[in-house]
């Protein structure tokens, strides 16, 4: 009886650590797109930006408009990296990462954009001229690789 006992806590003990063990590589995989993505915006390269994009990703930006589908998606950064945001920096702050299951994560992001003059969506840029807002993005892990499904990105609203 006590030897069931210990096997039944050695394997409890190998499965808890196995699962920690591939929630810490998830979430370092993520983190990496998460950094991947500040240094394309600040290279300019919005191909590069939408690399962890899935095929069939539902995005949506702070005007309200769908950039679903990994084509529209990559289109619009392309354009909006050679337009409005053109010479912008762009810094993210994981404010949470959760995973949902072992193969799906949701990041919650503060997300700041520095050097503009307009807001795409007409906003009011800040005192200090930073565009800030919150950006949820949920990837799924297939076949070992971590894709970005959704893309929610909405303003914060300056204090009047």
């Amino acid at each position: 009886m006590l030897k069931n006992r210990l096997v039944l806590i050695l394997v409890t003990t190998v499965i808890s650590h196995s699962a920690n063990a591939q929630d810490g590589a998830g979430e370092a995989a993520i983190r990496a797109i998460v950094a991947e993505q500040v240094s394309a915006w600040n290279d300019g390269d919005g191909s590069r930006f939408c690399q962890s994009a899935a095929l069939d990703i539902s995005a949506f930006n702070t005007s309200g408009t769908d950039m679903s589908g990994k084509e529209v998606f990559c289109q619009r950064q392309v354009q909006i990296l050679a337009g409005i945001f053109k010479g912008t920096t762009k810094k993210q702050n994981i404010r949470r990462l959760r995973f949902i299951t072992s193969d799906v994560a949701i990041v919650d992001i503060d997300n700041e954009i520095h050097g503009l003059k307009d807001t795409p969506s007409g906003a009011a840029l800040s005192g200090d001229g930073v565009s800030r807002t919150q950006l949820m993005e949920v990837f799924v892990r297939r076949d070992g690789r971590w894709l970005m499904e959704a893309f929610y990105n909405i303003d914060v609203k300056s204090p009047k």
